[in-house]
């Protein structure tokens, strides 16, 4: 077991000293962004949602275009016109010099890859008859599904410069370099950004997965509500429960009404670090 070599203190105990890492004014208002339940104990909590507003500071903004991929066509067709308004969006904030970029997945598990791990397990070896294929845990069009939709590919130059690449687990974090770090937190880390914004397939799997691997890694998460979709009969359900624990879910025209007119591109390292893998602030 790893040890803790700070005593662990009631609240009441740790509250009654000052705390240097802490605004302790802050601490001890109530939370605005709480319902609980009644008779509960401690106020057992029945919901949150994001304490934040995106125009509360100023963000250094990544847009994740989670496995939009040719494969998935058949359950983009509703997202995909906000799709290409977000990419727009998004390479003008780039091309004008904002704090902001792209970065596409592919979902690319093959039946030949060599992995057999808990996914393989959790789907179960059945359902894969070519002519009707009814388990989602692997690719079945070969290289052309793994493709990017081609009305919001990234281009020649997104490419070359590592913004888009393949995925082998469900978040989009879990991909790693040669020395074992993420190739998409370390792309990010580069361009300090600290607010990753979603869209994209599927609701209740790879956007979830990413949006708790993201919060995890100290990231602002949104989530357009309107920009993702799924195969399954989960999406609402997803959203809540993403908006009740690591994300604020918006509409894509918010999130675009909020870049036209508030974003601001805030300084490096203002708000989330780069050196602990939780993105602590440092100093």
């Amino acid at each position: 077991m790893q040890s803790d070599d700070n005593p662990i203190r009631t609240l009441r105990e740790a509250l009654a000293a000052p705390r240097p890492h802490r605004d302790m004014a802050i601490a001890q208002e109530p939370m605005p962004n709480f319902s609980s339940t009644p008779d509960g104990p401690n106020g057992m909590p029945l919901s949150f949602r994001a304490a934040y507003d995106l125009k509360d500071r100023p963000r250094r903004i990544a847009l994740l275009m989670d496995d939009c991929q040719e494969e998935y066509r058949p359950y983009a067709g509703g997202i995909l016109p906000n799709l290409i308004r977000l990419v727009e969006a998004f390479r003008g904030l780039r091309d004008r010099g904002e704090a902001a970029c792209i970065a596409w997945s592919s979902w690319s598990r093959r039946f030949d890859d060599g992995i057999s791990n808990a996914m393989d397990r959790w789907y179960g070896p059945r359902g894969l008859n070519p002519d009707n294929p009814e388990n989602a845990v692997y690719v079945f069009t070969g290289a052309a599904g793994l493709e990017p939709l081609a009305e919001i590919a990234p281009t020649d130059t997104e490419r070359a410069e590592g913004w888009f690449y393949h995925g082998k687990h469900l978040d989009m974090f879990w991909t790693f370099d040669a020395e074992g770090r993420s190739y998409l937190d370390e792309k990010l880390k580069a361009l300090d950004i600290d607010t990753i914004v979603i869209a994209g397939l599927w609701t209740d799997e790879c956007v979830l997965s990413t949006a708790y691997a993201g919060n995890s890694r100290g990231y602002d998460v949104v989530v357009l509500g309107d920009a993702v979709a799924t195969a399954t009969d989960n999406h609402e359900i997803t959203l809540k429960v993403a908006a009740g624990t690591v994300a604020k879910v918006v509409s894509t025209d918010e999130l675009l009404a909020y870049l036209q007119s508030d974003f601001q591109t805030g300084a490096p390292g203002a708000v989330k670090g780069t050196r602990h893998p939780d993105g602590r602030r440092e100093g």
